[in-house]
């Protein structure tokens, strides 16, 4: 029975792939923060089958200690400080967590477990400022946010511990993948669940920042696996995952409207554009400056057929399917 070790376990992504493995008989194992201990919402339903490490990627014993005692065969690290507007609040942290942390796990591996392999999902941030578009595994980095400069480094880890050390370390650079996992951090579970609250008349008005920003859109479930498709390669190599169709915020928004049966139209530019149900005039969507990030970055669109071409990657959750998934959880939960 193969063994995999998951960082970032009860996140989005870890849990997903917890689900995953164990559906493929794996004996999972994930580290858990002493500040996630009361958060296992994700991997509740799978607690009994999963064993679980007490550990920080901020602690480097505490990693080697998980990565000694387990002696996985594969290792999934999907923990990071993982919201870029968070990073320009906690620069340092996220320096350290999403950047450093990585080199900490490649050098264990290297000096303690070498045949260990290790897939490090990267974020389509780290384009930032893409000097072409579509991105593929040779577009240079052109980071905007400390965020993204941690993701490069990551990146970059990866890269220099397989070339120099014959290191197993895979790199997925994930573009915008959103569940009903999503926390409400993220804007689109902001949406959802804002959409879900608006229908049971608990919330008025949704407010956001930039709503023309145009993204990739993906279904984490789909993306999670590619991780796993990534490891049983024969060598390793970086792969662009994504969907390859751009929808602008403003869609999602509409869409995630429709779900509940409001067709909306806007009226006014900026600070002062309104979302308004086209039948009753009910004004439901605003804007807010908080909102609105610092620095602004490229339309990401990444081109995905290296991975459709190694291991037939193709997203099975369109977008329209991606916004009813969510918006139907968050009416049940509501």
């Amino acid at each position: 029975m193969k063994k995999a070790l998951i960082f970032g376990i009860t996140g989005q992504d870890g849990s997903y792939a917890a689900e995953l493995l164990l559906e493929k008989g794996y004996e999972v194992h994930g580290l858990i923060r002493h500040s996630a201990t009361g958060n296992t919402t994700n991997i509740t339903h799978i607690l009994e089958k999963i064993i679980l490490h007490k550990g920080d990627l901020a602690d480097t014993t505490s990693l080697y200690r998980i990565i000694s005692t387990v002696k996985p065969d594969e290792l999934y690290n999907f923990a990071d400080q993982d919201h870029v507007g968070w990073s320009y609040d906690a620069v340092d942290y996220s320096f350290d967590i999403t950047g450093a942390a990585v080199g900490r796990v490649l050098e264990i591996i290297k000096q303690e477990h070498p045949k260990i392999r290790i897939v490090q999902p990267i974020s389509s941030n780290i384009f930032g400022k893409a000097v072409e578009t579509p991105q593929t595994e040779n577009t240079r980095p052109y980071p905007m946010s400390p965020y993204a400069c941690a993701k490069t480094f990551a990146y970059h880890l990866a890269r220099y511990y397989r070339e120099t050390f014959g290191i197993f370390a895979a790199v997925a650079i994930f573009y915008n993948h959103e569940s009903e996992r999503r926390t409400d951090e993220y804007v689109s579970r902001k949406i959802t669940k804002a959409v879900a609250n608006i229908k049971q008349k608990r919330q008025k008005k949704l407010c956001l920042g930039n709503i023309d920003t145009e993204i990739d859109f993906g279904y984490a479930r789909d993306y999670v696996e590619a991780c796993w498709h990534i490891l049983q390669l024969e060598k390793p190599e970086d792969f662009i995952i994504c969907t390859g169709e751009l929808h602008s915020v403003r869609e999602f928004v509409e869409e995630a409207f429709t779900c509940i049966g409001i067709e909306l139209a806007w009226r006014g530019q900026g600070l002062d554009e309104i979302g308004y149900d086209k039948i009753t005039g009910i004004e439901y969507v605003g804007f807010d400056r908080q909102f609105f990030r610092p620095s602004k970055t490229a339309a990401l669109q990444g081109d995905n057929s290296k991975a459709k071409k190694m291991f037939g990657f193709s997203p099975k959750v369109k977008f329209k399917e991606l916004v009813r998934k969510m918006v139907e959880n968050d009416l049940k939960e509501v």
